[in-house]
């Protein structure tokens, strides 16, 4: 099964696949590897037009969703 999740807030469209491509981005600037991320949780925050995550338990940031 393919699940695909939008996000729309006051006329902005955000997909999962979008957000989770600017965290591997981020992660890999950092000098990380992608096969090293066992684990990603994503907090949508519309109103403040911001996506908070926590990969493996350990590491958090957040992304402006624009």
């Amino acid at each position: 099964m393919k699940t695909s999740l939008f996000v729309e807030y006051q006329g902005l469209q955000v997909n999962e696949r979008d957000i989770v491509t600017k965290i591997k981005e981020i992660w890999l600037n950092d000098g990380n590897k992608i096969k090293d991320i066992k684990d990603l949780k994503l907090y949508v925050k519309p109103e403040e037009f911001m996506a908070y995550y926590v990969i493996n338990d350990d590491i958090s940031g957040k992304i402006e969703l624009q």
